[in-house]
């Protein structure tokens, strides 16, 4: 169960990696943006996860984190049906920069190139994920000093 002071919202904030799985079964990982109580995931049909989540919404995402010397282990599951919609700069901007931080100048190529290539031509879209269902797990534990 999340304990009273595990803020989800803040969790959700921070530049963690989200593994994604799709029918088949398919999972992988990615950057994701916490925003408007959805899960934002850039795609295109590039990538296996476009056709797979057009063949078939139903999706599963965990986020989580386990830091064995503070003991902190805290995960958040969704489940839910996602789809695919336009993909806007503004959004794709706050999701990169928190990953990659502030300084577009200091990216890799590849990830500039979907703030300022043409998303239309590109195929670039987001998933979009509002979970149907969200559980979000504390399952911290106190760590033993050594004497």
């Amino acid at each position: 169960m999340a304990s009273p002071d595990f803020d989800v919202d803040a969790f959700l904030q921070q530049p963690l990696t989200a593994r994604i799985a799709t029918s088949g079964p398919t999972v992988r990982p990615v950057w994701f943006l916490w925003e408007e109580g959805a899960f934002w995931i850039l795609t295109g049909p590039w990538a296996r996860l476009f056709d797979r989540v057009k063949d078939d919404p139903s999706v599963a995402l965990v986020v989580d984190e386990c830091d064995l010397a503070t003991g902190r282990v805290r995960q958040v599951i969704a489940r839910g049906r996602a789809e695919l919609v336009p993909f806007d700069v503004a959004r794709g901007r706050r999701k990169l920069t928190r990953y990659l931080g502030a300084d577009e100048a200091l990216w890799d190529a590849r990830f500039v190139h979907y703030l300022h290539d043409d998303s239309g031509e590109r195929g670039t879209m987001w998933l979009r994920l509002v979970p149907a269902s969200l559980i979000a797990t504390d399952l911290s534990y106190s760590v033993a000093l050594a004497p």
